[in-house]
């Protein structure tokens, strides 16, 4: 399937959805006004109490960390573009080596964005607000530009409103802008609370085991088309997905992306690929994480001591990997 009808088939999910909600009543007057009064209650309990709650769960949380040379990048003060899934976001949150580091996420323009934004903030994390259909092009001019000058960003590729567990052209797009590497972050969990969301957001129970996944880092060409990356994008999305299959089986419980999850199988389908097909570390043909100027922390350059043998800081300026690429005056995006 070409990019084109790709595209087509994320905008026919979120059409779908858009109608199955008009047609349960959720857009009706006394519903509206219900979920408006909710947010704003939702505001001030996430604003004051939310990031002490994650970080109190957190505390006794029991972390494995996975991936080396991902998880290496990731702790190092190099810049670099980090996707994972929406649905995971408050596990990783909290997590050590992601939260009050001055990390970059990219946050949607919506009245649910501004709950994270607040829950971020306190986190010590950095907001940039835009999505692929809001304030799109002024939000990839903003991040290409912090980017170049050393910024570490986050993305969540399938928010902020699915389908569950896909993936846009953005991320590779700002790679390809910046030379900035990707890295992939999945993570399993055994004990956790669902949300009844598009996301089935994940939130850790006291005491659960986590297992922290990092993908290897894949630094995307400069003179790779549209298409290419869209196929880049898709091979990156099924090593995702695999590596949650394997990380929930390595900690022996059922994992939650066999149902409900209209990004998962029939997407791989779509794109002409298995979980099979693309391994656990995303062998990507057209790049090497080995060209990345300055190369990678490998774990015996770090301290022992530290989670997967790496340190730093994200508020450090980068020293030599990003390629200062200049950004069309206007960036064409298509809507998702």
């Amino acid at each position: 399937m070409d990019a084109r009808a790709l595209r087509k088939a994320r905008r026919d999910v979120v059409e779908q959805r858009a109608q199955d909600r008009e047609a349960r009543g959720r857009n009706k007057r006394h519903v509206s006004v219900f979920r408006k009064l909710r947010r704003k209650v939702g505001a001030a309990l996430i604003e004051t109490l939310a990031p002490w709650i994650l970080r109190g769960l957190s505390k006794t949380w029991r972390v494995e960390f996975h991936g080396a040379a991902g998880c290496a990048l990731m702790r190092s003060d190099r810049a670099f573009i980090c996707v994972s899934w929406h649905g995971r976001m408050l596990t990783l949150m909290p997590v050590e080596g992601h939260c009050d580091r001055g990390l970059s996420v990219l946050v949607s323009p919506s009245a649910d964005g501004n709950l994270a934004k607040r829950a971020l903030s306190k986190l010590s994390y950095k907001v940039f607000r835009g999505s692929l259909s809001r304030r799109g092009a002024r939000a990839m001019r903003e991040m290409h530009e912090a980017i170049n000058n050393g910024a570490q960003m986050v993305i969540t590729p399938d928010g902020p409103r699915g389908p569950r567990h896909s993936i846009n052209i953005g991320p590779a797009w700002l790679a390809r802008a910046t030379g900035a590497p990707i890295v992939s972050v999945g993570v399993a969990v055994d004990k956790a609370w669902r949300l009844k969301s598009w996301d089935r957001m994940t939130i850790p129970k006291p005491f659960a085991r986590l297992r922290v996944t990092y993908g290897e880092p894949v630094e995307v060409q400069a003179d790779l088309t549209d298409g290419q990356l869209e196929e880049l994008s898709a091979r990156l999305r099924v090593g995702m997905i695999a590596r949650e299959r394997e990380a929930y089986a390595a900690i022996g419980v059922p994992n939650d992306l066999e149902e409900g999850d209209e990004g998962n199988q029939r997407g791989d389908r779509k794109a002409g690929m298995s979980s099979e097909s693309c391994p656990a570390s995303g062998a990507y043909p057209p790049t090497s994480a080995s060209r990345y100027r300055g190369g990678y922390p490998s774990h015996n350059e770090r301290d022992p001591e530290a989670p997967c043998g790496t340190t730093g800081s994200s508020a450090g300026r980068l020293t030599g990997g990003a390629r200062h690429r200049t950004l069309p005056t206007r960036v064409a995006l298509q809507r998702d």
